[in-house]
């Protein structure tokens, strides 16, 4: 069996009440049409043809060589946007499934189980159309399932064309089918046109029926065939996401100590005996190593955690940490900050675009920005350094085991020497030779230690 699939996401989406069109509106990391296009494609011989209209230019940007894509140019319905797909499918395929952008929850197992079925049955020459129902009690507007004596399928009501008793039926049509190629290829293009203009793909299983064909289901859990069409579902789908999202981790090692305040989207990736406390927030191309402790309530975004991590009550923004390092409460870790191995940063410091080298201390309320730190440094509390003048930022370098005192300033371009120090409040505008000790404002030399220039004192150039 050859399968080719087709994806619907050329709709406008005017409930989502957006610039955005609905299928790129991101649910935990991915947009609504990424989950789509991930729950086919281990099913499909061939690229899925991804059928766009509003907005396609994101989508097509978005998925670039992932799909093929159709254009349909009109709304005029689901059968309609079927049809403009059809000669993208190659003509060897003999199965076609069908589904939409906009149900995000739709696993590939469940669509495993539909062309199962469809394959088990597929060598009775009546087959034409396998398809999901589930039953429930929110129809959510899909239309119901109307079975015949013998139980078979035998129509489609849709919603607004449901008899008083039709609407108390609990099985739904979610509009995922599998059909035989050659019966689609040949009836889709003779589907009428409904009252409202429009063609719609479930007048294929009353033809069906009409022919003596068979339409046979298979039941999906409730929460996989869940559309989303406005904000209100949107959330709704990603609390399922979530706690998904977190059964995964958790099966596979992590402690998540309450998965229902925390946020990890599907990108990131965390490893075993690692803790993740409440309130924490993991997005993007996060990766958390082993015996990490993450919060309570940090954020880390596009963030790379070896392992022996901490991060508490912290904020990284595409940053990095090294084996045993630790940030927080309430650091902050910008674009470019790389902690080494065994950095420790304390309360309310904050690290942008510089590397600070194994064993640094960094102590609260402090600044390191446009920096390389090296090894064993000490920097204490308040200390900062002043890399923007207004027009240029410039770098500071600070040597190995170097101690920096308390306030102080570093006025780059500057440069700090191995095992140099700073006297605390000191405000150091030249480079301080290795092993010297510069102090005052502006710093000094102090006399007869290593590096003194003079016995005034004075940093040369001052």
């Amino acid at each position: 069996m050859k399968i080719s699939a087709v994806i619907l996401a050329a709709g406008y989406g005017t409930r989502m009440k957006s610039d955005l069109p609905k299928v790129m509106h991101p649910l935990l990391g991915r947009p609504l049409v990424d989950w789509a296009l991930r729950a086919v494609e281990p099913l499909a011989a061939t690229p899925p043809v991804v059928v766009v209209g509003y907005g396609q230019e994101m989508v097509r940007a978005y998925l670039g060589d992932r799909a093929d894509f159709a254009e349909q140019q009109e709304l005029l319905g689901t059968g309609h946007a079927v049809l403009q797909a059809l000669p993208q499918i190659d003509s060897t395929v003999d199965t076609v499934l069908v589904t939409y952008a906009d149900m995000p929850l739709l696993t590939g197992a469940t669509l495993d189980k539909l062309v199962d079925l469809y394959h088990a049955q597929q060598a009775d020459p009546g087959l034409a159309i396998a398809m999901l129902t589930i039953t429930r009690d929110n129809p959510q507007g899909f239309g119901r399932i109307a079975r015949g004596a013998d139980g078979n399928v035998a129509a489609i009501v849709e919603e607004s064309d449901c008899t008083p008793e039709q609407l108390l039926i609990r099985e739904l049509n979610p509009g995922i089918y599998c059909f035989n190629a050659a019966w689609l290829r040949q009836h889709l293009p003779a589907v009428p046109k409904s009252a409202k203009g429009e063609y719609y793909l479930t007048d294929l299983v009353a033809m069906a029926v009409a022919q003596g064909r068979r339409v046979v289901t298979a039941s999906a859990p409730i929460d996989d065939v869940y559309g989303i069409n406005n904000r209100v579902h949107l959330a709704e789908a990603e609390t399922i996401l979530r706690r998904r999202v977190a059964e995964r981790h958790m099966v596979a090692g992590v402690t998540i100590v309450d998965p229902q305040t925390g946020y990890i989207e599907d990108t990131v990736e965390i490893d075993a005996d690692t803790t993740i406390w409440p309130g924490c927030v993991l997005r993007g191309a996060t990766v958390i190593g082993k015996h990490c402790t993450i919060g309570p309530y940090s954020q880390l975004i596009d963030a790379v955690l070896a392992d022996r991590c901490r991060a508490v009550y912290a904020v990284l923004e595409q940053a990095r940490m090294d084996a045993g390092a630790e940030i927080g409460p309430f650091g902050h870790l910008r674009k470019g900050a790389h902690l080494g191995e065994g950095v420790h940063m304390g309360n309310f410091g904050e690290v942008k675009d510089s590397y600070l080298g194994p064993g640094a201390k960094m102590g609260h309320f402090s600044y390191i920005g446009n920096a390389q730190v090296g090894a064993n440094v000490n920097i204490g509390a308040g200390a900062i350094t002043c890399n923007y003048d207004g027009v240029h930022k410039s770098e500071t370098v600070i040597g190995n085991n170097a101690f920096i005192g308390s306030d102080t300033m570093l006025v780059a371009p500057v440069a700090i020497g191995e095992g140099a120090h700073t006297g605390a409040g000191s405000v150091v505008t030249h480079d301080v030779p290795d092993n010297a000790t510069a102090y005052g404002v502006p710093a000094r030399i102090r006399s007869g230690s290593a590096g003194d220039p003079a016995s005034v004192g004075e940093i040369r150039g001052i």
